[in-house]
């Protein structure tokens, strides 16, 4: 008699990777909608990690480090883009918006931000696995 009837070596374990991405979207936008930085940051941090995570566990990608990379860049460049449109180039206080942002400005440098970080962290971990540290 078996000790777990029903269950065999068949069938896959449950992935925790949907719940992260969904729990990572929200967190993210409700941190960019509400312009709270480190909720955002940490929302599109859990995002970014949770999707590559779930491309490399059903195959799409061999590692998720590179998939990492590529999410930060595009994450920066659509916060980038935000920035952007809301500040105008010719003016002289631009500096002083981007040190003290206030409405989207700020949530577009959170954005910002946490893709520099998906990107500093996707490196790191290539460099790392390929150095077999």
């Amino acid at each position: 008699m078996e000790e777990q009837p029903g269950l065999s070596d068949q069938y896959r374990t449950a992935s925790p990777w949907p719940l992260l991405v969904a729990l990572g979207f929200t967190l993210s936008e409700v941190g960019v909608f509400l312009g709270v930085f480190p909720v955002a940051v940490g929302g599109v941090l859990l995002l970014g990690g949770s999707v590559a995570g779930i491309l490399a566990e059903s195959g799409y990608a061999a590692r998720p480090w590179r998939t990492l990379a590529y999410l930060g860049v595009c994450f920066a460049v659509l916060g980038g883009i935000v920035v952007a449109t809301q500040v105008s180039p010719g003016d002289l206080a631009v500096m002083d918006t981007v040190a003290d942002p206030n409405g989207v400005v700020g949530r577009g440098l959170a954005v910002v931000f946490a893709g520099v970080m998906l990107v500093a962290a996707g490196v790191v971990g290539q460099t790392a696995g390929t150095r077999g540290i």
